[in-house]
């Protein structure tokens, strides 16, 4: 049961960093943004770490590098799309990994996910559909751009996460570390490519709201990382699909967000494959 329940905090997590992002993005450029991110996670990573006296890796092994640097590309993408367009949809795009997930296992693990997971995975993604129905509306500045971003970072996230299953050998802390340190790099390299928008000066509320985000974003990962390294990845990713539930449940009562009926079934239906596919592996295990 760990593995899902490690899940599910890490999905609460990223969904109150999400949240956090898409409220700064009025404040500063999406780069600064998905900077703040990375390297706040970096030092409080950095300080767990050092503190428990956890062996660091850096050069080996390839696939560690495999992991931080689609992961890497993935946060950029996913930072971008969600300071360009509305949360719910990017959020909708970028939780369809599951599916890349169950389709990379076959070429990267060797497994071909039970006829069970293709099921919950179906039932969750049609219920994001249903609940945020992407393409019906908006066309917003940078829609396309966006959209395209999502995608991007929902296939290469789909890859990290592969990586990480991979990775059971090394502790969850070290992981995070490596993966902190390149995806820094990483933003700081947008942030010297790619245009800034203008933004006012960072003051006390501002610089309180991205540190908390990169301690959202450090708990997120930390237990993403022990999920899919103890887990089976595509069982796992099901779950991850309940963050697009609790980041509506977010704009529910801070954003004071409505939604139709149509929406609620559609969390109807990505929260139910989550609580089968736990109540499966509680039995499974019994």
């Amino acid at each position: 049961m760990l593995p899902y329940v490690w899940m599910l905090g890490g999905a609460l997590s990223f969904a109150c960093m999400s949240f956090l992002a898409s409220t700064l993005r009025e404040e500063c450029p999406w780069q600064w943004i998905a900077v703040a991110r990375t390297g706040f996670a970096l030092m409080f990573a950095l300080a767990l770490a050092l503190s428990t006296g956890t062996k660091l890796v850096f050069f080996r092994p390839g696939t560690l590098w495999m992991r931080s640097i689609a992961g890497s590309i993935s946060l950029v993408g996913g930072f971008y799309a969600l300071t360009h367009h509305n949360v719910s949809e990017v959020l909708t795009l970028t939780n369809m990994f599951p599916l890349w997930v169950a389709v990379l296992s076959w070429p990267m693990l060797r497994e071909s996910p039970p006829s069970e997971v293709w099921v919950a995975m179906t039932v969750g993604i049609v219920g994001v559909l249903v609940m945020q129905q992407p393409f019906a509306s908006g066309t917003g500045r940078g829609f396309s751009l966006a959209i395209g971003a999502a995608v991007l970072s929902s296939f290469t996230s789909a890859v990290a996460m592969i990586g990480l299953h991979r990775l059971k050998q090394l502790d969850p802390r070290a992981i995070v570390v490596h993966f902190s340190a390149v995806s820094l790099g990483f933003c700081l390299l947008a942030a010297m490519i790619f245009p800034q928008e203008a933004a006012e000066p960072i003051n006390w509320q501002t610089g309180g709201l991205l540190l908390a985000m990169g301690l959202f974003a450090t708990m997120g990962q930390l237990l993403l990382t022990k999920a899919f390294a103890a887990g089976p990845p595509a069982r796992v990713s099901v779950v991850g699909l309940s963050q697009v539930g609790f980041a509506m449940l977010l704009e529910l009562s801070i954003s004071r967000r409505r939604f139709d009926l149509l929406t609620l079934f559609g969390i109807a239906l990505v929260i139910a494959p989550t609580i089968w596919t736990l109540t499966r592996r509680a039995k499974t295990a019994a």
